[in-house]
């Protein structure tokens, strides 16, 4: 597996795994057992880069991952997330204050089985706490060394420029694929500027551009993505356009779509670095090998003169009202 560095130095396996699917959103969920013996695969084929959170479960993806990783914490990198506080519901979920932090951390060490996180992200943006207070709560537990590195995730410009300037940021973490290019416009000129590094979460489109979801499938309630409009019958049937195309690019490069649309987010700069999730071990080797599939300029050329428009929202309103711009 070829290698990438992050802002700040922190270097990591070129793809990540996104392990929030070994525990939620995307039934079928797998045994934990399996879930166990599929990160520890991702180890052995040279993965060192996994993302999972408080969130996740919750708190279970988090314990998942800990017990899979505690033989190896050397040689692998474990991102996690802070930012809600499950016993303060009144502030509708989302709270970053300083004692919020450092507790959830505490609570995360211990799941992890670890000393110390070695990338820590706010989760979601907390409008009701100055992220100069949160960029401060970290960068103390970074004075403490129970964290390597700070990251943001769904931030939005000024957000970034104010925590950078506290204590610098070595990720952002934010949803980027061939179908959702919106971080283009200004937050990736940001992360260049200031030299943070960049992991687009679901940039396989939540599944539908390895081409493998019919334009007519239907989703059980369970699974997150029956909440996004984009996932409707009528945007799946548009979407299609953008499968057609990355088919049409997979089978001149001898390769398949999920690794086509993964080559195109590593053909980008600065260093990207993305995070498929999987629970499957074939899709786990197919996506890793998307590292060796060079795009040529007429390929990258083709994918941006399409100029495919994608249609349907990508989260449900409640989850929009999340994301900080």
């Amino acid at each position: 597996m070829k290698k990438r560095v992050l802002g700040n130095g922190l270097e990591v396996s070129a793809v990540g795994l996104g392990c929030m699917g070994l525990s939620q959103s995307y039934p079928p969920i797998p045994e934990r057992k399996d879930g166990i013996e599929l990160v520890r695969a991702a180890v052995g084929r040279g993965v060192t880069f996994f993302d999972t959170a408080q969130v996740y479960g919750p708190f279970t993806n988090e314990d998942l991952v800990g017990e899979a990783l505690e033989p190896v914490r050397d040689r692998v990198v474990i991102a996690t997330k802070f930012g809600f506080d499950f016993d303060n519901q009144d502030r509708g979920g989302l709270d970053s204050r300083p004692e919020t932090i450092k507790r959830s951390v505490e609570a995360s060490l211990k799941r992890l089985r670890t000393d110390r996180i070695d990338l820590l992200y706010q989760h979601r943006v907390d409008p009701n706490v100055p992220i100069e207070e949160v960029a401060g709560a970290v960068k103390e537990l970074i004075a403490d060394g129970k964290v390597e590195h700070f990251g943001l995730s769904e931030a939005g410009v000024q957000t970034i420029r104010r925590a950078h300037a506290v204590q610098p940021v070595t990720a952002l973490q934010s949803e980027y694929s061939l179908w959702w290019r919106e971080p283009e416009e200004a937050i990736i000129p940001t992360l260049k500027e200031l030299g943070i590094g960049f992991v687009p979460f679901s940039p396989l489109g939540k599944g539908f551009l390895t081409g493998k979801i019919d334009v007519d499938a239907t989703f059980d309630k369970t699974d997150f993505r029956s909440t996004v409009p984009r996932f409707d019958p009528d945007a799946l049937r548009a979407n299609r356009a953008f499968v057609d195309l990355i088919e049409k690019v997979a089978e001149r490069r001898g390769a398949t779509p999920a690794q086509v649309a993964l080559a195109w987010i590593l053909a980008q700069s600065p260093p990207f670095v993305p995070i498929p999730g999987t629970t499957k071990l074939h899709r786990l080797e197919e996506n890793n090998a998307a590292v060796d599939v060079e795009l040529t300029p007429d390929d990258l050329r083709e994918i941006e003169d399409a100029r495919i428009e994608a249609q349907g929202a990508r989260y449900a309103e409640a989850n929009e009202r999340m994301i900080d711009r």
